[in-house]
């Protein structure tokens, strides 16, 4: 039987992360817990009666709403997830305090026992994670101190030290639940099984989609625009180093990475970091206070200046100058989409064949052109999901239609481009068929087996852990059985 709550309560679980997103307006970090608090004792009042035996008057403070393991749940954890969700945007109608609780409960448990499993998160991943949040938070919000009065800290070092505990119960969970769910796999069988057990009047509907190829082609800066770059930033390091120039003032003068420019071209990075292979190469081949040759990535060209090493983490500054594209090159790149255009229209080639033949976008041009939804590298777009920059460029193709050349700036800061574009495949809303929707049904399928594995992993850690949960809390209709008999 299909179990569509089920897939659903594992989904929110899932999106439930109380970090800062770096690449969302920031919000009020709830403050959950890592150590295990003091417990606070709860205030006795003596009342002298005319025997003198002694009444007690327990009186609540910030009480205690559960512990697991080796970790506290305070009920100001609880309040203060609800008001981070609400901040967030996140519709909270559905959502109450007991199972707010039990999700905390959940992290907890699997933290827990990534500790006694010996899963461990090394304090420099922890802290790396936390420098590249503040870094976005004081990009985002302007300085430290607006961020620091932003969040009602009352130092860097407060701040800092609670980002470590909540990366680090977040990291421990994240671990363990992938350990849980690593090496499940699903065969065809278990998917055509779970399909069927599915009924007609309950089986998923999925939105109507379209696939998309594109031809691109990045127009190049002359030889003379490159070697003018190249020259400039080998100026500017020889003024930093003959000179005892400031790097960090030549980054805000000069540098044109719309990122770093306004913090002096300051990064902080480990090998894991998402940035240019080429560029993590290059940083990670310099000795603290070295400055680095030009070199070429696909954004411009960069020197890097090292500032600081501390183990698998390098704080740098970079400056990136990007060669001037002539009116005359751009204008070339579409002349030429416009002649490759009328010669698919023609029939000398497909456009499957022009993309391998002539694009520029080595991750597109191999096969076929065809563009991959960075959600979840399929090939398929819900028009309701797409990227709306993306869906107005194609509303309007009919099949088999080719677009004329669209201009297109880097949102990262590389230069612009021209692309052809065409919609390869369309597919209108419809309830799931197996043989059209496979790929989409074995996830589902995946899913559940997965959910299943962590239920059972919960209910059999949940028997070989002290766990207790307050008596007010007691009544909660959790998920899972976190009150003992």
């Amino acid at each position: 039987m299909f179990q569509k709550n089920k897939l659903v309560l594992l989904l929110v679980l899932c999106v439930f992360s109380y970090t800062i997103n770096a690449q969302e307006t920031p919000q009020e970090i709830p403050d959950t817990q890592v150590e295990p608090q003091e417990l606070i004792v709860e205030e006795t009042k003596i009342v002298e009666e005319k025997d003198s035996v002694s009444n007690f008057k327990k009186v609540k403070l910030d009480g205690i709403s559960a512990v697991v393991g080796d970790y506290v749940i305070l009920e100001s954890d609880i309040e203060k997830t609800l008001i981070d969700l609400k901040s967030q945007g996140a519709s909270t109608e559905d959502i109450t305090r007991c199972s707010l609780l039990g999700k905390l409960m959940e992290d907890r448990l699997y933290a827990h026992q990534a500790v006694q499993d010996s899963i461990l998160v090394s304090d420099d991943e922890v802290n790396a994670t936390g420098d590249r949040q503040l870094q976005s938070l004081v990009q985002q919000i302007g300085s430290m101190e607006k961020v620091l009065k932003y969040y009602k800290k009352e130092s860097e070092v407060a701040f800092r030290e609670e980002l470590y505990k909540i990366n680090k119960l977040r990291m421990l969970s994240e671990k363990m639940q992938n350990s849980i769910v690593s090496e499940i796999e699903i065969t065809p069988e278990e998917v055509r099984q779970f399909y069927n057990k599915i009924p007609k009047d309950e089986r998923p509907v999925f939105g109507a989609e379209m696939e998309i190829a594109q031809i691109v082609k990045s127009p190049k800066p002359s030889q003379k625009e490159i070697q003018k770059v190249i020259d400039k930033l080998n100026g500017i390091k020889a003024d930093v180093e003959d000179n005892d120039a400031s790097f960090n003032v030549k980054a805000i003068l000069y540098s044109q990475d719309p990122g770093s420019k306004p913090k002096g071209g300051f990064y902080s990075i480990t090998k894991e970091t998402g940035f240019d292979k080429t560029f993590k190469d290059v940083a990670f081949s310099l000795q603290e206070g070295e400055i680095s040759e030009p070199f070429e990535t696909q954004f411009g060209y960069h020197i890097i200046f090292i500032e600081k090493i501390r183990g698998q983490e390098l704080d740098l500054r970079h400056i990136l100058i990007q060669p001037e594209i002539s009116d005359d090159a751009i204008a070339e790149a579409k002349k030429e989409l416009d002649s490759i255009r009328a010669k698919i229209n023609k029939g000398d080639f497909t456009f499957a064949q022009a993309a391998l033949n002539f694009s520029d976008e080595k991750e597109t041009k191999f096969d076929g052109g065809l563009l991959r939804n960075p959600t979840n590298f399929d090939s398929r777009f819900e028009l309701t999901k797409m990227d709306p920059s993306l869906y107005n460029q194609v509303r309007n193709l009919k099949d088999n239609e080719i677009s004329h050349p669209v201009i297109e700036e880097d949102p990262r800061g590389g230069p612009p481009k021209y692309k052809l574009l065409k919609v390869t495949n369309r597919y209108d809303e419809h309830v799931a068929d197996f043989a059209k929707d496979y790929i989409k049904i074995q996830k589902l399928a995946l899913t559940e087996k997965q959910f299943g594995e962590i239920k059972e992993w919960m209910a059999e850690h949940i028997k070989d852990t002290y766990i207790s949960v307050n008596d007010s809390k007691k009544d909660c209709d959790f998920s899972n059985k976190w009150v003992k008999e």
